[in-house]
C-alpha cells in the first residue's frame, strides 16, 4: 500500500519544481547574453536582471562566472547528447563513430568561441568542478562500444586519452593555430591508433 502524499512532500515538490525552473531560467539568460557577447556580455548583475531574479538569488546557484559559464556548457552537452540519441553515428568503426561524436561537439562549441574559450580555461586552471571531461568520455564510450563497460575497462583510459587530445585540438583551434579540417584529420589519426582495438 502506498502513501498518501503529505502536503510537505507537496509543498517541497513545487518549491523543487520552482527552482529548477529559476535555475534554467538564469542559464537561459546566460546563453542568451554570451550568444550575443560572449562571455564578457555575462555580467552576474545583467543575468540577473535578464532571468528576473535578484542578484543574491543568482549567486546561490552560481557562485562565480565560471560557474555560470559551465552550467551554459552542460546546456550545449544536453544538446550534444539528445542530438546523439536521435541521430547516432552511423559509421561502421568505432574510431570512426568517436570522431564523429568530438566534430559534432566542436562544431557545437565553436558557435560560441568565447564560451567554448572559457570552458576549456576552467578545464585547465579553474577550482569549478565540471563534470565535462567525464560526460564526453560517457559520450564517446556509447558511441565506440556497444554494451556496458566496467570502470576499470582499459577502453576507458583510452577513450579519456582521446577526450584529452581533443581537447588540446580545440585550444589550437581557439587560438587560431588549426582549423575544423585540421583538427578533424588529427583526431582521425589519434582515434585510430587509440581505438584500434576496440
Amino acid at each position: 500500500m502506498t502513501a498518501e502524499p503529505t502536503a510537505g512532500s507537496s509543498q517541497q515538490g513545487v518549491r523543487s519544481r520552482s527552482q529548477h525552473q529559476r535555475r534554467k531560467r538564469i542559464v537561459q539568460a546566460a546563453a542568451a547574453l554570451a550568444s550575443r557577447g560572449g562571455v564578457e556580455a555575462m555580467q552576474m548583475r545583467t543575468v540577473a536582471e535578464r532571468a528576473g531574479v535578484a542578484l543574491g538569488t543568482l549567486y546561490r546557484y552560481f557562485p562565480s562566472k565560471m560557474d555560470l559559464v559551465v552550467a551554459v556548457v552542460s546546456e550545449e552537452l544536453d544538446t550534444l547528447e539528445g542530438s546523439l540519441e536521435r541521430r547516432p553515428p552511423r559509421a561502421a568503426a568505432p574510431p570512426q563513430r568517436a570522431v564523429d561524436v568530438l566534430m559534432r561537439a566542436t562544431r557545437g562549441l565553436m558557435r560560441e568561441p568565447e564560451l567554448a574559450e572559457a570552458l576549456i580555461r576552467s578545464l585547465l586552471v579553474s577550482d569549478v568542478k565540471t563534470d565535462f571531461g567525464h560526460r564526453m568520455s560517457g559520450l564517446l564510450m556509447r558511441a565506440a562500444v556497444t554494451g556496458e563497460v566496467p570502470e576499470d575497462d582499459p577502453k576507458l583510459t583510452l577513450v579519456k586519452s582521446l577526450c584529452s587530445v581533443w581537447i588540446m585540438e580545440m585550444i589550437e583551434m581557439l587560438r587560431g593555430h588549426a582549423s575544423a579540417d585540421d583538427v578533424q584529420y588529427r583526431l582521425e589519426i589519434a582515434a585510430s591508433r587509440l581505438l584500434a582495438e576496440f
